[in-house]
């Protein structure tokens, strides 16, 4: 196998500045309004062509079955999508942790459409994943465009915003939050009504998954309140379990995270410009 035929990528987490629920549709899928940001913490995603037609992960992931493996339903997806014969080695080294709101899986399922469109030679356009993508995840398509976004209806629409770098400190609790679950809560507010600015504060919002989350969730609950209370405010990422609070420097950070209590892991990351995919082709 030569070097051509294998790609190492970076998968980044995002957070969401804010998340709102602004209806449901017929079919069940929620509709949101919501800005992400790209963050500097990431994932490796290593891929490597196979010419047998198999999609295979180099090693087990605990507690999620091949089938249920983001990454390997990209591939399988993009296969087929694309009719082709090439098969793949996936092997994702993860650093953003699980079930944290943070993207993670569907960060690697975009970073393995991206790779295996330039290791299979398909050259489909960034709509074309896109639209792969939200098959896999509604959190896919933003992943793939590659750029700071307000994202809307079930994860369709994404419009690229431009955003001055932040430091931001993250609260990680140890639990694993279900997003069907939270979204399926009978208490979940379901209409709150669309922005009609495109300028955002950083305090813009709030996210409508949290109090879902924390009052299920006594881990978020109270990463939320020990963030808060370091930082002056915090916010859930997503369904949770994450929790961050923008700071004004790299030094404020540091001193917030550094003040979490024993046992909640604490890091300090900072937004990204755009993805470091975005000019990939």
């Amino acid at each position: 196998m030569s070097a051509r035929d294998v790609l190492v990528v970076p998968a980044p987490a995002k957070v969401n500045l804010f998340l709102h629920v602004t209806g449901r549709r017929d079919d069940g899928y929620h509709l949101l309004e919501s800005l992400f940001v790209l963050v500097d913490l990431a994932d490796t995603v290593t891929v490597a062509r196979r010419d047998d037609g198999a999609i295979l992960r180099a090693r087990d992931v605990p507690g999620v079955p091949s089938r249920d493996d983001l990454s390997v339903r990209a591939a399988v997806a993009l296969q087929r999508a694309a009719g082709v014969r090439a098969g793949a080695t996936i092997a994702v080294d993860k650093r953003i942790p699980m079930g944290g709101g943070l993207g993670g899986g569907s960060s690697d399922a975009a970073s393995v459409l991206l790779a295996l469109n330039r290791l299979w030679a398909l050259g489909l356009s960034r709509a074309e994943l896109a639209g792969i993508g939200l098959g896999l995840g509604a959190d896919v398509p933003f992943f793939v465009h590659g750029e700071n976004a307000m994202v809307g209806g079930v994860g369709e629409q994404v419009t690229p915003v431009s955003l001055p770098r932040q430091w931001l400190a993250l609260a990680m609790p140890p639990v694993q939050v279900p997003t069907r679950a939270i979204f399926a809560a009978p208490e979940l507010t379901r209409s709150t009504p669309s922005a009609k600015i495109n300028v955002f504060s950083v305090g813009y919002g709030r996210n409508d998954l949290e109090p879902v989350a924390a009052a299920r969730h006594p881990e978020v609950a109270a990463a939320l309140a020990a963030l808060g209370g370091a930082a002056g405010s915090a916010r859930m990422t997503g369904s949770g379990s994450s929790v961050f609070a923008a700071c004004e420097n790299a030094e404020t950070a540091r001193d917030a995270v550094l003040a979490l209590p024993k046992g909640l892991r604490g890091l300090v990351v900072r937004t990204l410009a755009r993805h470091p995919l975005a000019s990939f082709a």
